[in-house]
């Protein structure tokens, strides 16, 4: 992964952000569905950064940076780092697994209560842990299920995956889905729900969350 050097990105997006945790260091900010984390395209995360994150006064400080994604789709926490360091860091504790992460969904479908879902995904092994916390009964869809996930692994779509996987696609996924169950207009029903991780360069224990979208309780009053 290539640090830019300069505080001021060339690209500039006027998009407001919400800052859920700021430091010298690093941050996190709240990611709306439908945009992308990072990319080629204009409008990203990364280039409304600048515009929504103080400047670091650390000598190594370079223009912000997220230090992992989450899909076009999903809504939630996207990590940034603020510095060459914390950069550097982030990346090696999320390789390390040392930050713990919590998702929300939606599954379709009667669900065992609680379980772990192990597979191979793009020839590399994933693990994700999860936790039925309600279900409702829903006159399209028999069951909706809120579920609370632990990803061990991050690999692309893992948690869309392996739900689909055990029968129980994710609420608005068009990707992994049953064809006569594919909600539309609603987006999907995944959420980056917490992170909990030690500080880099403090040793504080930081825990974030970003409080689960309105949509969510209309279904799980």
């Amino acid at each position: 992964m290539t640090i830019p050097k300069d505080t001021t990105p060339k690209k500039q997006l006027i998009f407001p952000l919400k800052v859920l945790f700021e430091d010298e260091h690093l941050a996190a900010i709240h990611k709306p569905a439908g945009i992308e984390v990072s990319g080629n395209k204009f409008k990203t995360i990364a280039n409304a950064l600048s515009q929504n994150l103080k400047p670091s006064s650390r000598t190594d400080a370079t223009t912000p940076q997220p230090v992992h994604r989450l899909d076009y789709a999903t809504k939630g926490i996207v990590l940034v780092g603020k510095t060459h360091s914390s950069i550097r860091a982030l990346n090696k504790m999320f390789e390390g697994k040392t930050i713990a992460k919590t998702y929300f969904a939606v599954a379709i479908g009667k669900m065992e209560p609680s379980g772990t879902i192990t597979s191979n995904i793009d020839d590399k092994p994933s693990h994700s842990n999860y936790k039925v916390v309600e279900s409702v009964p829903s006159e399209r869809f028999g069951v909706l299920n809120l579920v609370k996930l632990h990803p061990k692994t991050g690999r692309r779509h893992q948690l869309r995956k392996h739900l689909y996987s055990l029968g129980n696609p994710i609420l608005g996924d068009k990707d992994y889905a049953v064809e006569s169950l594919i909600l539309k207009g609603k987006g999907l029903y995944l959420h980056a729900y917490a992170l909990e991780f030690e500080h880099p360069f403090t040793n504080k224990i930081i825990s974030i969350t970003d409080e689960l979208p309105e949509k969510f309780g209309k279904i799980f009053s």
